[in-house]
């Protein structure tokens, strides 16, 4: 089935490609880094840069690429790290997210490695320190808890838009965070009711991913971190291991 998939045609095809010089320079020049291009079922087919990746033309031809979401809590409180996303994005800017999105790059060998997630999981410590500037020393590899990977697409704004199979990290870690202003206008610790208050206000504007991810797994998982808390009341993202069959790549519509 999957040599006949859309996701391997569109991989095959020769795809096309925009002018990016109206938009900022560094968000253009982060276009040109090589995401993963995968089947449906997460098997790698080769690269293409984020440009080709992201615009609609491609993606409703099928073409599909990995990702990862990481959710960064605060031990001692189990509050949820959010960002909103720069105004300089080129998709979905402005708008509110988990701690950090992003992709394993082709560019990297080390981020290639399917074994244990250990791509996703070295990406998504670089892209927390480019992004955050949380020192790679407080977000070791070893430490993300990977729960499952989704597979959705999602239209930014008619030109751009995500066609990705993500990968869902969680991390508990006492984190520096300071903001690299070209990815991220603003950033805030929440608890449950606090980001539910934040999807009832229509003010708020959130990425399409995250929606989905707080609709289904979200809340529940957060309550399971919640209630495994250590001897010095802390938590620890490490007490999900087994919690979900992440082997599947879970459609999302």
């Amino acid at each position: 089935m999957s040599t006949l998939s859309p996701a391997v045609l569109a991989s095959r095809a020769v795809l096309s490609s925009i002018d990016l010089s109206k938009y900022d320079p560094e968000q253009s020049r982060l276009m040109d880094e090589r995401c993963i291009l995968v089947d449906e079922e997460d098997r790698a087919l080769g690269a293409a840069d984020k440009k080709t990746c992201h615009l609609m033309e491609n993606i409703n031809k099928g073409l599909l690429h990995r990702a990862f979401s990481a959710f960064v809590f605060r031990p001692s409180d189990g509050k949820l790290l959010l960002q909103q996303r720069a105004t300089e994005k080129i998709t979905f800017p402005d708008m509110w997210t988990n701690t950090c999105c992003s992709h394993p790059l082709d560019d990297f060998e080390e981020e290639k490695v399917e074994e244990e997630q250990l791509g996703v999981r070295v990406a998504a410590s670089r892209k927390l320190e480019q992004e955050l500037g949380i020192p790679q020393s407080q977000t070791p590899i070893d430490q993300f808890q990977y729960l499952t990977k989704i597979h959705y697409l999602a239209p930014s704004n008619g030109v751009w838009g995500e066609h990705e199979v993500d990968y869902i990290l969680f991390l508990t870690a006492d984190v520096t965070v300071t903001p690299n202003v070209n990815e991220i206008r603003d950033y805030k610790y929440v608890d449950k009711a606090e980001l539910q208050a934040m999807f009832d206000n229509s003010g708020n504007t959130f990425t399409p991913w995250f929606k989905l991810i707080a609709r289904d797994f979200l809340f529940g998982w957060w309550d399971e971190l919640l209630k495994c808390k250590d001897s010095h009341g802390q938590v620890s993202a490490k007490s999900l291991a087994g919690l979900v069959d992440g082997s599947k790549v879970v459609k999302m519509v």
